[in-house]
């Protein structure tokens, strides 16, 4: 049943549904209390005027900075990733640090990059750019060297050289896989463009998450986590759908 694009929606919905009711079934039954957890009901008329009012606008530096970043996360671990997968020394020289590279927390990163590029849109993208990079460049790695060696050994017996190999027969089929990394790290980097909006007073969803918290106002905070939800389910899904369509072919 859930193999089927109907089932890969209904399930999720269907989820959704039981959640939201079991939910506005303990608000209004006294067992929450409403100002820690709002009703769903409350949350949505909310949604419905952050989405039709002005403060749809905040949803556009947030996007702005996530989209940016994961683009240079892409530029730099695409070749990085073909890289390491190509090269033993590389492997062995790049990847611990890289590995501990991800130790270090974004909200203690975000201070540093303040003080380097200012406040603003710039530090916020490179932390989204650092959030993503690693997903692709994992991604990109592992994709690139679990391609099947009989295919790989073929084509050497057919004369293909290494840049040939690498663009009409690696890439090609390591490219789903790649684009469940970019699908994940774009995802990512929406946490990335929040969090740098909250250290650096940016103007996106985290400017307006910040000041709902600081007013107490638990509607508006709980509107504002939909909203970033939302737009993280459309762009995985997106992204998705590209992936499995470049799959068939």
């Amino acid at each position: 049943m859930f193999q089927s694009t109907r089932g890969r929606v209904l399930a999720p919905v269907l989820l959704g549904v039981v959640v939201v009711a079991l939910w506005e079934a303990a608000v209004r039954l006294g067992a929450v209390n409403p100002f820690f957890l709002p009703q769903p009901l409350a949350i949505l008329q909310r949604v419905v005027h952050d989405v039709t009012g002005p403060n749809l606008s905040y949803a556009w530096p947030t996007l702005t900075a996530a989209t940016i970043g994961s683009l240079v996360a892409l530029v730099v671990a695409l070749p990085l990733g073909v890289l390491i997968a190509h090269s033993s020394t590389a492997r062995v020289t790049l990847e611990p640090s890289i590995a501990a590279s991800q130790a270090l927390p974004a909200v203690a990163v975000a201070p540093l990059l303040v003080v380097w590029l200012g406040y603003g849109l710039p530090p916020v993208i490179v932390l989204c750019a650092l959030m993503v990079f690693f997903p692709i460049l994992v991604a990109t790695t592992h994709a690139l060297t679990h391609i099947d060696p009989d295919l790989v050994g073929a084509a050497r017996l057919d004369g293909a050289s290494h840049w040939s190999m690498l663009t009409a027969i690696k890439l090609p089929l390591a490219l789903p896989a790649i684009l469940t990394g970019v699908r994940n790290g774009f995802t990512i980097s929406i946490t990335g463009a929040i969090v740098g909006e909250i250290v650096t007073g940016g103007r996106g969803l985290g400017l307006l998450l910040s000041a709902r918290a600081a007013s107490a106002d638990t509607v508006g905070i709980f509107s504002t986590l939909v909203l970033l939800c939302l737009v993280a389910v459309v762009v995985y899904a997106t992204i998705g759908a590209a992936a499995r369509r470049l799959a068939q072919h």
